[in-house]
């Protein structure tokens, strides 16, 4: 139960601070942190979950991270679905709070940060540059979770390295996709946008899992003796 917690709490943190410093700052007149502030408030998110929870749960924040972790060798299989369902309630909770904000001023919540591909990518990118997009970004990810959380690895750094790799992740595809690379985060935005967002769910569902299990049957080969 403290571990399910801790996941729905630290998801709650990576959408609201992450799809909150897109809706709320990004564009604010003149002081706006725009692409690059987003991506490292995304990237912050999971750094200080990491260091808050991952001696609880791992701080996985993401059903791929969860899949691609099982793959890895790193947790049974019955511990997959409670994770799974407590990131997405976290996220979904997380996007609750974020209508009541972004609402406030009497402004509608537009495209909620939604991922999407084709006319509803930022850089009007296709589908298949989406797919690839999120699949390399997805096992890259995975890869650099499972390499600095590894019992060889140094210690105490792997919050760091996992937060700056999400940072860059954002930096270089939030014009494809408005970043996925997470299923929970995605699902919680294509809920309050419905329409497209969730027409297009799929791909930001499918995608990345595929790219983190890849992943974690890749570091388990590297691992192997």
């Amino acid at each position: 139960m403290k571990k399910n917690l801790s996941e729905f709490i630290g998801t709650f943190w990576l959408v609201f601070g992450g799809c909150g410093s897109a809706l709320l700052a990004a564009g604010f007149p003149e002081v706006g942190i725009g692409l690059v502030g987003v991506s490292l408030a995304f990237g912050l998110t999971v750094l200080t979950i990491a260091y808050s929870f991952g001696h609880i749960s791992g701080a996985h924040l993401n059903p791929a991270v969860t899949i691609g972790v099982w793959m890895g060798g790193r947790i049974t299989a019955k511990e997959i679905l409670p994770y799974i369902v407590s990131q997405i309630l976290g996220a979904i909770a997380a996007a609750g709070v974020l209508y009541i904000i972004v609402t406030g001023n009497g402004t509608d919540i537009g495209t909620f940060a939604a991922n999407g591909y084709g006319d509803h990518s930022p850089g009007k990118y296709s589908m298949i540059a989406a797919i690839v997009t999120e699949f390399v970004m997805t096992f890259m990810f995975l890869l650099i979770i499972l390499g600095s959380t590894d019992d060889k690895a140094p210690k105490g750094f792997a919050g760091i390295a996992i937060g700056l790799a999400l940072t860059l992740i954002h930096l270089v595809s939030i014009p494809v996709t408005n970043t996925s690379v997470n299923p929970a985060r995605s699902i919680s935005q294509a809920l309050f946008v419905g329409d497209w967002a969730l027409a297009q769910l799929w791909l930001f569902i499918v995608v990345p899992v595929a790219g983190a299990a890849l992943a974690g049957v890749v570091y388990k080969y590297l691992k192997a003796e």
